[in-house]
């Protein structure tokens, strides 16, 4: 895939589709599959127009979004779609001022050479987006740029699949039914730092990571997970939350003990995936209990991982 900052003018024809694509889940790569069929149709590349940063971000300044990729893990989600181009956009405000018709003639056409868009069944693009796709078609019209409507992704488990609702499932703490929309294991990655080292002295030490602001955390709980070091993946029980037990008002965390791993990662950097949550967050009344607790759900996560292999 060929990945273009802002570019000033591509001299190259292509079918293109616009969007934010956080996640890049089944919903966003039947749309590409589309794109990629369409393209393929009219003898042309392929190209996804998408943005670095959330729109809403940048129109509501007191509105930070979580997002499920970063821009980097985004970019690396999309070039596994084996679509040719990705064109990335900065959203300014200059450009959310845009209409609808205006963007598609001065930025797809003029300068983007975009010949064929391909629109999502439910998007809306342009200012305060009050135009509609019989808007988008008209435009085309007028200046020989073709529009085509994709049909709604259907699917027999979920009737929307969408970012937000994967938002809504990982927050709820329902990562089976997230990670079925998305068409993989939602992942955490960051450096390993320092923590409390409170899961040491409870016999079940943690890599505590530093993930990306931006990018949504999980509901509280303890959850089945994976995590690649280097080149190798291993078991581990994650634990997301505020350590009630030990009585701080520490700052959320993310920690996960890897299974049948001693060695010393402070500085290095891991990804984890997570897989199941296996119970909520709980203030146990001894530091005992606790351990007990945490034995119990690593027996039950490893029996887990014995049953799916």
């Amino acid at each position: 895939m060929n990945i273009l900052s802002n570019p000033l003018h591509i001299t190259q024809k292509s079918v293109a589709t616009l969007g934010f694509f956080d996640g890049v889940h089944l919903g966003h790569r039947f749309l590409l599959n589309e794109l990629k069929n369409i393209a393929a149709d009219r003898h042309l590349p392929s190209t996804i127009i998408t943005f670095t940063e959330h729109p809403r971000k940048i129109l509501h300044a007191d509105y930070q979004p979580k997002l499920l990729s970063t821009l980097a893990e985004k970019t690396e989600l999309l070039q596994s779609t084996g679509i040719d181009n990705c064109i990335l956009l900065d959203f300014t405000n200059e450009l959310s001022q845009l209409s609808a018709r205006e963007f598609i003639q001065d930025i797809l056409f003029n300068k983007l050479n975009i010949t064929t868009l391909l629109v999502g069944y439910d998007h809306r693009f342009g200012h305060n987006r009050s135009e509609t796709f019989d808007d988008y078609c008209r435009y085309g019209n007028q200046i020989g740029l073709e529009v085509i409507n994709t049909a709604k992704y259907e699917n027999a488990d979920f009737t929307n699949i969408s970012s937000s609702e994967i938002r809504k499932s990982l927050l709820n703490g329902e990562t089976q039914q997230a990670n079925a929309m998305l068409g993989y294991n939602y992942s955490l990655q960051g450096t390993v730092i320092h923590g409390l080292k409170n899961g040491r002295k409870l016999g079940f030490p943690t890599a505590n990571i530093a993930a990306a602001p931006e990018k949504l955390t999980p509901a509280s709980g303890v959850y089945a997970a994976k995590v690649q070091h280097g080149d190798r993946v291993f078991e581990g029980m994650l634990n997301i939350g505020y350590r009630p037990t030990f009585g701080s008002k520490s700052a959320l965390s993310v920690e996960v003990n890897i299974f049948d791993f001693s060695a010393e990662i402070y500085g290095d950097n891991i990804k984890i995936w997570i897989l199941d949550k296996i119970r909520n967050e709980t203030k146990f009344d001894s530091l005992q209990m606790l351990a007990a607790q945490l034995g119990k759900d690593a027996q039950q996560i490893r029996e887990m991982f014995l049953i799916s292999d």
